[in-house]
């Protein structure tokens, strides 16, 4: 077995593993767990500011993963890491089972951009080899579940531009196999700004 399918291995156990552990997760606690979110992340993971992430709706073992990584400092941000500091592994599961059984709503977009933001989306950035976005994120923007690589449709413009450009900088840096860091780094702002609306608009 070579590196690579080594690592696709590897990738595809960790999110059976993710899996497993939601599933076996407490919807009602994790609520309960919630109320430490609500001022950023809303009452059901739809926050109203662009700058926070929408959670509803998100794979459970993508949101695992992520608070998981903040707690461990391959994620960083300061408010997230103060507030997973005292969470149990327990606990993580719980609200990434919470959050993923909500219903998310609609976000707003910039309806010029989507036509290009579309074109990237499905068919990638030819000159610059930048792979199609839906070939880790579906064709829907749905995500997969058992790898952990997160849904991205209706998420704000705002917040998927902020985490692409994070990925470009090397702040965010917690993607295996650098996946994310390679593909913002081939990205113009403009890019990034067109490709967030068209999920923004995804429903």
């Amino acid at each position: 077995m070579n590196a690579r399918h080594f690592k696709a291995v590897l990738i595809g156990l960790c999110g059976l593993l993710a899996g497993l552990s939601a599933q076996a997760a407490d919807i009602e606690a994790g609520k309960a767990k919630s109320a430490l979110c609500m001022a950023c992340h809303g009452a059901d993971g739809n926050s109203t500011n662009v700058i926070w992430p929408r959670l509803a709706g998100q794979h459970a073992s993508y949101l695992a993963k992520q608070l998981r990584d903040y707690k461990s400092g391959k994620r960083v941000n300061a408010t997230m890491q103060g507030m997973v500091a005292a969470l149990t592994e327990e606990d993580m599961d719980n609200l990434a089972a919470f959050y993923s059984s909500q219903q998310p709503t609609e976000a707003t977009y910039d309806d010029a951009l989507l036509a290009k933001g579309q074109d990237i989306y499905r068919g990638g950035i030819t000159e610059t080899s930048v792979a199609a976005c839906m070939g880790c994120h579906s064709p829907s923007g749905d995500g997969n579940g058992p790898a952990a690589y997160p849904s991205l449709k209706g998420q704000h413009m705002e917040y998927t531009v902020s985490q692409l450009k994070a990925f470009k900088d090397g702040v965010r840096a917690n993607d295996g196999g650098k996946m994310m860091r390679n593909v913002a780094n081939r990205m113009s702002d403009q890019e990034m700004q067109a490709v967030a609306a068209y999920l923004a608009g995804m429903k």
